[in-house]
This record gives C-alpha cells, structure tokens and sequence, in this order.
C-alpha cells in the first residue's frame, strides 16, 4: 500500500521545496494547504484565514486516504507545527492502516532569517505566490512552532546556510 509523508518545519524551512523533490522520487501528490487557500482566497482571507487553513487540512486529510488507496503516495505541505497535529495525524492515518512518516526539514536561524526576506522579496516583486511573513507574523509563528522529539522523527534533512 502507498504511505504519507507529512512534511513538518518552521514557516520557510524549505518544506514545498522538499515536496516537490521528494513527489518525483516517490512518484506522490503533494497536497498543500497555502497552494490550495492561496488559490481560491489569495491574500484576501481577513479574520477567516484559519477557518480556511482548518477547513482545507480536513479536505486534505480525506483525499489523502482516497489517494492512498488507490496506490499513490501523498506527501502532505503543510508543516506539522505542533505535537498534538502530529498526534492526529498519526492516529488519523494509523485508523486507516496506513504508513505514515514524519519528515523533519530544519535551517540554522540564520539561513532562515535569510529565506524569509528572499521570499518576502519575491512575494513583494510580484515574483511568487506565497504569503508575506513581516516580523510580526515570524514571530509569532515561531513562537507556535513545536520541534519535534526524536521518537516522532522517522527522517531529519537539515539544510545549511546557501552562500
């Protein structure tokens, strides 16, 4: 049977990037949250930005299962910030009888910093369909962001600093 692989990381780690490698290897769909809530809200979501985010995860959830089932691997983008996402997840897919792995891509602060302001510039330029993170917003997704325990890792890919 085909598994799923959530992607977990801090906001701008290289998490789609990842995916998108790793979609060829496995031949997998990738199934992205901001991909999706970009496509039909844009930057426009307001107060309903999390309303969207949780709808789409649960939409995501479901086709996943259909797509596993039907023998193709799904690698989840969407980051895994917490335990208890973890948690679920797991005791979602494992109610199913399916593999599920957790892949842990992590950057230096530094080579994060730096990833932020290259995406906020390509996102300013008009040049990449992302959200912009001003310091407000890295902030305080840090501050939600859980690294996860060794015994929730199954594969770690630690990028370092692009010179």
């Amino acid at each position: 049977m085909a598994k799923v692989i959530m992607t977990c990381g801090r906001i701008c780690t290289g998490k789609s990037t990842y995916a998108a490698k790793l979609r060829k290897t496995l031949s997998a769909a990738v199934l992205s949250v901001d991909e999706i809530t970009l496509a039909l809200f844009g930057h426009d979501t307001g107060d309903m930005h999390d309303t969207y985010v949780e709808r789409t995860e649960k939409y995501l959830f479901e086709k996943s299962v259909e797509l596993i089932e039907t023998g193709i691997n799904v690698i989840l983008d969407w980051g895994f910030w917490t335990r208890e996402e973890r948690r679920y997840a797991r005791d979602f897919y494992s109610s199913h009888g399916i593999e599920c792995e957790l892949h842990y891509i992590t950057v230096s602060d530094e080579e994060w910093h730096r990833r932020l302001e290259k995406r906020n510039a390509a996102v300013a330029a008009g040049d990449r369909s992302a959200y912009y993170i001003d310091e407000g917003l890295a902030a305080k997704f840090a501050a939600i962001f859980e690294p996860p325990t060794d015994d929730e890792i199954d594969i770690i890919y630690r990028k370092e600093v692009n010179k």
